[in-house]
């Protein structure tokens, strides 16, 4: 009670002194001092201060959700809308069948799909069976007050607010939204990786009919492309390292977080901070209609999240009944497949009706026409199995982040919930504690059951992509359970990859075993990441640079402010010069085009040479460089590209030395001039010229650059050179933070969103981060109270329920 009591004064005084001592009489008068208005419901205190950031302030957990959601709204309306149409199976019925969703929320290829998808999860009471599970299994009651909180926060700002963003304005699908909308749009994000990447493959499984069509398998190596090509194009990946007080300058931790996530959309990050007194105080991004802080910092520790190279599924072969393609068999014994149908709205149209079939092992999937087909034939199917589809514990993990004290906390939350579905954990702290751990929610399918279980297609796929595909037909090959994992047939905590106290811990988006160059991780199921393999140029100069960084010692933010924008392009590194020579060398400086054209490349040799090996906006070449190595790699297959091949014992600097011989190099040295020049692009020009976005009809230029590349600051331009180049982002860099401690109780951080808060074009906050981006400047935190007060811009509202 004395708690309860304490908040509120605290709440109540805070709302005060901000009205009074920071606001013009117009808006202290929206900051009313009580500590819950007398009309009763929920409410919270909003304090926003530079770029649109909101500091929330709430007595509880509830009033917490409330606030966010109603900050949430008052940014990214139209976005949230948009995905809450989607998670409620409603988006054929506003903007009709054929469609497209903007992919945020699943592959669905176009909305009938995602309709029958997320209206069967809603059907099947998928998502409120999870929320009613006791805690760990299900989400803690802090949580479910979070998620309430947050509905009826967006639906108050909608009752209270006009729209003024084009993008939705007067639209009938904005509607208000339940608790079990908010849930759902948190399952969707769980199953990323798993169900929602294979949405069209659920919905579109149909079983066979007629005379017995001839049976086919699936093609092992077009399936080992399809696993390796969906997460070497995903549009999420990341960059985290964290340094240990050995390494700085007071002897404390050091963390730089920079997630590659798309730039438009329902998986755009949201800055704010959350401060409920006495119990939580945390900073950082929330992914859209979501009530916690995903990545962020507090007062003792920092973390950031990246993809990991995990294989959240598997496939599981069915042995059908001859006579019936809906029954499966399972040690000889008939198991019939569940029916689930249902039923979408479209626009204009009559409802469309479509069954999914599921079973003991998950969904049935199958695409005849698909890429590599899935067949269902009258004697074989296959099942999918997402464990992720019973994990409805991501809220609480990172809650607990956001609770913690250290990185042991950090891991100890981690170890109770088990809730991620998709992505390693990079954290330091205060006391210069490091952690790198691949806790991730993956089927329980060791290297034993699979040399034991896998099909003859699985012999090939696990030990290559880490697919595993398994024998239906035996109750022994289901995957098993840990002692110590939270869900039946996952993992437990003893199995994850882990490192602990490293001087760095870093990771690309490759798997756990490069985490630190001088302590590699080894003896994980190949379920978690392959060991001894190549790594990716964005990983081998992300180690170059930290280790350097590490070895030199004395590091402060800034060094993590400066890795942050080197952009150093390694691709650059091992492959400019030598370029650079050989199309010198070329005979009457001419090289042949795709096309068979002659093309005059004698102007590109002295531009590569000149070349500074960066991407930075005035960086001339970059250009030139970047769409002649995109031509070359995607050419050129990798074991032909370098004369020194890659070496386990050396995996941070082979494969090297470009093989300027190899067949293609001078045809894509060809067609990039050749385009360059069509597009009226000098070849020297500088890239921010031709590489940047539009925000209220101006051009921004943007730094950064694509993935074959290697540079950490990564960003995945879109080419359309009739407008001048890359003239916008897909996705790349986002929330950035690097932060670190000194001897106050207030974090030392910088921190940058680059697509800015708002997608609202008529907002102040729509592209004022985008410019800082560009210039490659940061926002100073503001986490302490005289912080926060101090802020110029500092504006205070009390939001209530009524």
């Amino acid at each position: 009670m004395r708690t309860t009591r304490a908040r509120r004064l605290l709440v109540a005084a805070v709302a005060l002194l901000t009205a009074s001592a920071a606001l013009p009489a117009a808006a202290a008068e929206r900051a009313a001092p009580q500590a819950r208005p007398s009309h009763g419901g929920l409410s919270a205190v909003i304090r926003y201060t530079e770029y649109g950031i909101p500091h929330i302030l709430a007595e509880d957990y509830a009033d917490l959700g409330f606030g966010t959601g109603w900050a949430q709204a008052a940014d990214q309306v139209c976005t949230l809308a948009d995905g809450f149409t989607t998670v409620r199976g409603d988006r054929s019925r506003f903007f009709g069948a054929t469609a497209t969703t903007d992919l945020s929320l699943s592959s669905a290829g176009d909305n009938l799909s995602s309709d029958l998808y997320f209206r069967g999860v809603r059907q099947s009471g998928t998502v409120a069976k999870l929320l009613a599970e006791p805690a760990p299994l299900g989400p803690s009651r802090q949580v479910k007050d979070l998620i309430r909180g947050f509905a009826t926060g967006y639906n108050t700002w909608l009752a209270k607010h006009r729209i003024n963003d084009p993008a939705c304005a007067g639209a009938a699908w904005v509607r208000p939204v339940t608790t079990l909308d908010v849930a759902t749009r948190y399952y969707a994000l769980s199953v990323l990786g798993g169900q929602g990447g294979a949405v069209d493959e659920i919905t579109g499984a149909t079983p066979p009919t007629g005379a017995p069509a001839p049976e086919r398998g699936v093609d092992a190596e077009a399936l080992i492309k399809v696993v390796r090509d969906r997460s070497a194009t995903s549009d999420m990946g990341s960059n985290a390292v964290a340094f240990s007080g050995a390494t700085t300058a007071n002897g404390r931790g050091l963390l730089l977080g920079n997630p590659h996530y798309p730039w438009q959309g329902g998986r755009r990050f949201w800055q704010s901070q959350q401060t409920i007194p006495g119990e939580l105080n945390v900073a950082g991004a929330s992914l859209l209609g979501t009530p916690t802080v995903a990545i962020g910092y507090n007062s003792r520790v920092a973390w950031s999240h990246t993809v990991a190279t995990g294989v959240p599924f598997n496939l599981t072969r069915l042995t059908l009944d001859p006579s019936d393609p809906t029954v499966y068999l399972v040690d000889g014994t008939r198991q019939r497949m569940t029916r689930r149908t249902v039923t979408v709205a479209v626009k204009d149209g009559a409802p469309v009706t479509r069954t999914q079939w599921w079973t003991r092992y998950g969904p049935v999937v199958a695409d005849p026409d698909g890429d590599p087909p899935l067949p269902w034939t009258a004697t074989t199917a296959y099942a999918f199995n997402d464990p992720n589809a019973a994990n409805f514990r991501f809220a609480d993990t990172s809650l607990g982040f956001g609770r913690a004290r250290s990185t042991a906390d950090v891991r100890a939350s981690l170890d109770r919930y088990q809730g991620l579905p998709w992505v390693n954990t990079v954290a330091a702290d205060s006391g210069g504690h490091t952690l790198y751990t691949q806790s991730q929610v993956l089927p329980r399918i060791t290297d034993g059951l699979a040399a034991r279980c896998s099909t003859d297609l699985g012999r090939i796929t696990y030990p290559q992509a880490g697919l595993a595909v398994l024998d239906g037909s035996r109750a022994d090959c289901t995957p098993g359970t840990d002692a110590d994992a939270v869900q039946p047939g996952t993992f437990g905590p003893a199995r994850m990859p882990v490192l602990q106290d490293a001087p760095y811990v870093e990771n690309s988006n490759d798997s756990a075993w490069l985490t630190n160059a001088d302590r590699p991780l080894t003896g994980y199921e190949r379920i978690f990441g392959d060991i001894g393999t190549p790594r990716t140029p964005r990983t081998r100069g992300a180690i170059e640079d930290v280790a350097a960084m590490a070895k030199r010692g004395g590091l402060t933010v800034q060094d993590l402010q400066r890795q942050e924008f080197a952009n150093r392009v390694p691709a650059g590194d091992l492959a400019a010069a030598d370029a650079a020579k050989a199309c010198a060398a070329l005979p009457g400086g001419t090289a042949t085009g795709s096309d068979g054209t002659a093309v005059d490349v004698s102007a590109a040799c002295p531009v590569l040479a000149a070349w500074d090996r960066t991407m930075d906006t005035g960086s001339r070449g970059a250009l030139l460089f970047d769409r002649f190595w995109r031509k070359l790699t995607a050419s050129v297959p990798a074991a032909q590209l370098w004369r020194v091949p890659f070496s386990a014992a050396d995996p941070v600097h082979t494969p090297n030395t470009l093989d300027t011989a190899a067949p293609g190099f001078a045809t894509a040295l060809a067609d990039a001039v050749a385009e360059l020049r069509a597009a009226g692009i000098p070849l020297g020009s500088r890239l921010g010229d031709h590489q940047f976005v539009v925000r209220d009809g101006r051009r921004i230029p943007v730094p950064g650059g694509t993935e074959a590349l290697g540079v950490w600051n990564k960003i995945e331009p879109v080419w359309n050179a009739g407008q001048g180049g890359y003239t916008d982002v897909a996705f790349g860099s986002s929330h950035i933070q690097a932060v670190g401690w000194d001897d106050s109780h207030c974090p030392v951080a910088r921190t940058l969103l680059t697509y800015s808060q708002s997608s609202n074009p008529n907002s102040p906050h729509h592209s004022d981060q985008t410019r800082l981006f560009s210039a490659e400047r940061w926002v100073t935190a503001r986490f302490c109270e005289k912080d926060i007060l101090s802020s110029p811009a500092l504006e205070s509202l009390r939001v209530h329920e009524s």
